[in-house]
């Protein structure tokens, strides 16, 4: 070997040093600016604002450290995602941000091991959508006068989307009219979603099976960058 000169082994590892290599990523939730508190966090992230699908991962928090607990394909509103708090309501979009999952509902009975509040959906469940209505954004079982059945979901005609579900407390604890109402996490449906998360239905189901409501699960939903990115929420 040449005085001065460096085996090239040596180089080598220098520089994957520089670089940082060797040194694994932080797991995505770590990366996150909240995760609401929890030992539980879902995430559903999206190329861009104008992708209609993404991943969503379900992690626990296990001696201080976020590890997934399972993946799946995901799909988001047929016009992308859009920050959370200027969303408009019928823009096909899906809301950004963090969100709490009050409880859960289907039209099939829930998976076994579910520990969520699971409502059953009936033929008269109906989620009201309608501005006027003193039940904006909420489960009125019957549909209640003031919500007009045109601005409002007839629960048991969407048999596969809500054969599982999880309600996101997108606009739901205070809700402020137009900004959109039933945003769900829920089994996927044909395509794109009019601005809820879906995943095919064994994925909801083990999520179901997974959720433990005493440990605070949360929905932080965005993109890989920009913006509205995961990392910001």
């Amino acid at each position: 070997m040449r005085p001065g000169v460096a085996p090239a082994a040596t180089v080598v590892s220098l520089s994957l040093l520089v670089l940082g290599a060797g040194q694994p990523s932080p797991p995505l939730p770590a990366r996150m600016a909240d995760t609401g508190g929890g030992s539980q966090l879902i995430t559903a992230v999206a190329p861009g604002t104008g992708s209609t699908s993404g991943t969503v991962t379900w992690w626990d928090l296990k001696r201080g450290r976020w590890v997934a607990a399972g993946s799946a394909p995901a799909r988001f509103g047929a016009k992308g995602l859009t920050e959370g708090a200027a969303r408009r309501q019928g823009t096909h979009t899906t809301p950004t941000g963090l969100y709490g999952l009050p409880y859960a509902f289907g039209i099939e009975a829930a998976p076994r091991g579910t520990a969520y509040s699971y409502r059953p959906v009936r033929r008269d469940s109906w989620w009201c959508q309608d501005d006027d209505s003193r039940f904006y954004n909420r489960w009125t079982e019957p549909r209640a006068a003031d919500c007009r059945a045109a601005e409002a979901e007839h629960l048991i005609g969407y048999r596969a989307q809500y054969a599982h579900a999880l309600v996101v407390d997108f606009n739901y604890r205070r809700p402020v009219r137009g900004r959109g109402a039933g945003i769900f996490l829920h089994v996927n449906g044909r395509g794109a979603t009019a601005g809820c998360v879906s995943v095919p239905k064994d994925a909801m189901q083990k999520i179901l099976r997974w959720a433990d409501p005493a440990r605070d699960p949360h929905l932080a939903v965005g993109t890989r960058s920009g913006r509205t990115a995961i990392t910001r929420y």
